[in-house]
């Protein structure tokens, strides 16, 4: 198997690898002790057209591959994790469920300025009793006439903090209806921000990523229309599921920047620190450390 980056590839990673030198990194320190997000550099980031790399240009996106998408994470994460993980959520589990499962309505409504990096969109599946174990959600949407009516609480959700948020995907349990098997149906729902019963509630302060917002979301009986339902009907578990292994893809990008960055800093360090006489890097048990960092 060729494992070579093609050019295209390459541009992208070196096209965001100086971004993330230039403009990220040297406000890294800025965003994390003020709290608040760098909304001029996710304009940025969407100029570039970085939020949407691997879907096709009629639906905002740049019509790349994966690769590119994930080199281009790897390299905004060794800048700023809080960045990466936007597009963790935005990219590779928003837009994607939309992508893959919306119909091409929902796709053209609400997939669009996500992909093009004007809106972002967030991932509602944790709730106070349900994250690990998402079958255990408890979140209902009832279905009355051509409404939906959602009651529940979701916590720890990100990115729906934000000023330019647009639109939250959740899970919901609809009591009314069984599987053919017998078990309960969990059905996945499009909820705009600003929709009558939908709330923003407390922001969770953390020990770091202090500028990327993680809030509980409230649904007390929020109305929406029964064509907001995102997938096939029975089946919202399953998508969640599988379009969740596309997040954690992302999440591996976001470690190996971090870890990039802990090396850069590291030898940084280890090349300007004297002792005895010469940088500590030349002493075998620092080259040896840096050298594992480097391997690893």
């Amino acid at each position: 198997m060729d494992f070579q980056l093609t050019e295209e590839q390459e541009m992208i990673r070196k096209m965001s690898r100086e971004f993330s030198d230039e403009v990220i990194a040297p406000r890294a320190k800025e965003m994390e002790e003020t709290g608040e997000p760098p909304y001029d550099i996710i304009s940025k980031m969407a100029e570039l057209g970085l939020m949407g790399i691997p879907f096709p240009e009629e639906y905002g996106g740049s019509g790349g591959d994966w690769v590119s998408q994930l080199l281009c994470t790897e390299e905004i994460s060794r800048g700023d994790v809080t960045l990466g993980t936007l597009l963790d959520v935005t990219t590779g589990i928003v837009c994607q469920e939309l992508y893959v499962f919306g119909t091409e309505e929902q796709k053209r409504q609400w997939m669009v300025p996500l992909a093009q990096g004007k809106e972002i969109g967030a991932f509602g599946l944790t709730e106070p009793n349900a994250g690990s174990d998402a079958g255990a959600t408890q979140t209902t949407a009832v279905l009355e006439g051509d409404t939906w009516v959602v009651n529940g609480t979701k916590q720890f959700i990100s990115n729906m903090g934000y000023k330019n948020s647009s639109l939250v995907i959740i899970t919901a349990r609809c009591p009314q209806f069984k599987r053919e098997d017998g078990k309960g149906v969990i059905n996945t729902f499009v909820v705009p921000k600003g929709t009558s019963g939908f709330t923003i509630g407390m922001h969770w302060d953390k020990m770091g990523l202090s500028s990327y917002p993680t809030n509980e979301l409230v649904f007390q009986d929020c109305r929406i229309p029964r064509d907001y339902l995102l997938g096939r009907d029975g089946r919202g578990f399953a998508q969640h599921l599988q379009v969740l292994e596309t997040g954690r893809i992302f999440i591996g990008a976001i470690a190996v920047g971090l870890a990039q960055a802990c090396f850069d800093a590291s030898l940084a360090y280890a090349k300007q620190r004297y002792q005895f006489g010469q940088p500590i890097y030349s002493f075998q048990a620092v080259s040896f450390k840096l050298a594992d960092m480097a391997m690893n």
